[in-house]
C-alpha cells in the first residue's frame, strides 16, 4: 500500500464533522474494509462529537477497486485534554468531495508535521 506524501496530488487535510466520520466508517463497515472502527458504538465510546482533522496517508488498489486509508484526529471521549488519532478506508470519491484546508504549501507542510508528530506519539513534557 503505497504511503501518500505531501507533495502528491491526492495529498490533502479536511476538516470533518462528527456525523460525516460515522458516514465514513457505516461505508467501511458495508464494503467489508478493516480499517475502521468495529462498530459505531466502538466509534462514539472513543471519538469526542465536534469537528475532526483527516489526512490522506495511504491508497491501494485490489481488483480494480482504489481506497484511501485516512488518519483522524480526534478529541477522545473519555478525556476534556486528549485526544487519538486513527486509522480508517474510505472512497476516494468521499475523500475528494471533502474541503481541503492545505490549500498552501506552507500550511500543507504544517499540517503534514502534526500528523507526523501525532502519530508517532505526543505527550505533554515538564520543561527543564
Amino acid at each position: 500500500m503505497p504511503l501518500i506524501h505531501s507533495t502528491d496530488p491526492d495529498f490533502r487535510v479536511c476538516m470533518i464533522t462528527f456525523d460525516t466520520l460515522l458516514a465514513i466508517q457505516a461505508e467501511a463497515e458495508s464494503r467489508g474494509w478493516a480499517t475502521r472502527w468495529s462498530s459505531v458504538d466502538a466509534l462514539r465510546s472513543q471519538v469526542r462529537d465536534g469537528a475532526l482533522l483527516l489526512q490522506s496517508l495511504m491508497r491501494e488498489e485490489r481488483g480494480g477497486v482504489v481506497w484511501h486509508t485516512g488518519l483522524v484526529l480526534f478529541s477522545a471521549a473519555d478525556s476534556k485534554e486528549a485526544g487519538g488519532i486513527a486509522t480508517i478506508d474510505l472512497d476516494p470519491a468521499r475523500f475528494e468531495s471533502l474541503e481541503r484546508l492545505d490549500r498552501d504549501l506552507d500550511v500543507r507542510k504544517a499540517l503534514a508535521r502534526m500528523f507526523s508528530l501525532a502519530s508517532g506519539g505526543i505527550s505533554m513534557v515538564s520543561k527543564k
